[in-house]
């Protein structure tokens, strides 16, 4: 048998594997929601469509239902760590390989591995720090793994989880693990469901029931969690479409709304509009001025547009600032490359013959734009005059 520190070159140098292996990641809103069982339930079928299927690690935590499933699948035994007088336990990552290598005694190659808990730190001393590094050695090798982790774990979320839930999540996966997935799955119940879940027993221990409840398991932090699991899905998904469809014939998923302001008074009225239509599709906010590159603000217009700014910020919306003589196409390439789906503008200043010579800028916008819906605010007539 080769040596664990020649694994690597045993892989590049005699296994040469096509492809990288697929990676699939169940994710939900926290633990007890299903994502091992529905792992274990597709890696059954697989199994018996003839997919040979192990299980790399399994986390039952005790619960029967999960435990059952897992019956009739392989599982590799743990490695076992001797620490400090205790005898520790941790996924044999080299075990995994070893079925794929040619010295190998099984006559067939593992073409899918189960591994639960991604975010999970390895015991002190492992060849690697962390589950997930794992998984990505095991899918070089050109093996396909299913993966479970909970949303509260992923990197970019984790100050977010910290002020829903007041925990600091201390085991987190980079936010790439999850872009780089073939598929992610959520594993969605209502926060209800989980709560009944807990106090029949299906996730803790009795004497863990009632802590849980009063803390993780609160009800407003269940709801506010299962809406990142969501939406972090929902994203994925939405990356994905965009890079596998030509260039503009792809829907946006989540709305998300521009809001154009310039040196006219009602920029701020408009602003307040755009601000009511994200909060009221739970959308991000975007604030774009088009600055004219041949013509200078003057101080009062200056304030001005950094009132705007100031009333985006209060909004927690993004401020963008370009500088183009073609206020239409600027506007344009701006939603485009934020991906908008809503543009909030004020009803033109121009006059009925400066719009039939000139167009107007709604004009222009619908004749650039597609699939993105354009709300006119009509001025307050009293205030019509430029700064």
């Amino acid at each position: 048998m080769l040596e664990k520190t020649n694994y690597g070159a045993a892989i590049n140098s005699s296994i040469h594997p096509v492809r990288r292996g697929k990676h699939k990641i169940f994710i939900g809103m926290a633990p007890g929601v299903g994502k091992t069982y529905r792992m274990l339930e597709e890696g059954t079928a697989l199994k018996q469509e003839g997919i040979d299927v192990v299980i790399g690690l399994l986390e039952t935590h005790g619960r029967k239902e999960t435990a059952e499933k897992a019956a009739g699948l392989e599982i590799i035994p743990r490695k076992e760590i001797a620490r400090g007088g205790l005898t520790l336990t941790e996924m044999d990552t080299e075990a995994i390989l070893q079925r794929c290598l040619p010295t190998s005694s099984y006559r067939s190659t593992s073409q899918l591995v189960l591994i639960d808990e991604l975010a999970h730190t390895n015991v002190s001393g492992s060849p690697r720090e962390k589950r997930y590094q794992d998984v990505e050695v095991i899918l070089a090798a050109g093996i396909d793994v299913y993966s479970t982790m909970n949303v509260q774990h992923l990197e970019s979320l984790n100050d977010v989880v910290a002020r829903i839930t007041g925990v600091v999540v201390r085991e987190r996966v980079p936010d790439r693990i999850l872009e780089q997935a073939d598929e992610v799955v959520v594993i969605d119940v209502t926060p209800e469901t989980l709560q009944e879940r807990l106090l029949e027993g299906k996730i803790y221990t009795q004497p863990k029931i009632q802590q849980a409840l009063d803390n993780f398991f609160q009800r407003r932090n269940l709801i506010a969690l299962r809406e990142l699991a969501l939406r972090e899905v929902a994203d994925n998904i939405e990356e994905m479409a965009i890079a596998s469809t030509p260039h503009g014939q792809f829907c946006n998923i989540h709305e998300r709304v521009l809001v154009c302001v310039s040196t006219y008074p009602n920029s701020l009225q408009l602003l307040r509009r755009g601000a009511r239509l994200a909060n009221y599709m739970n959308a991000p906010l975007y604030v774009v001025f088009v600055a004219d590159p041949e013509r200078f603000l003057n101080k009062e217009e200056t304030l001005h547009i950094h009132n705007c700014e100031k009333l985006c910020q209060e909004f927690t919306g993004t401020f963008i600032r370009v500088t183009n003589s073609n206020i239409a196409q600027a506007i344009a390439e701006v939603a485009e490359k934020y991906r908008i789906t809503q543009i909030v503008i004020g009803e033109s200043q121009r006059s009925r013959w400066q719009i039939l010579l000139k167009g107007s800028l709604t004009q222009k916008l619908v004749r650039l734009l597609k699939n993105i819906d354009i709300h006119i605010i009509a001025s307050d007539k009293t205030s019509l005059a430029k700064i």
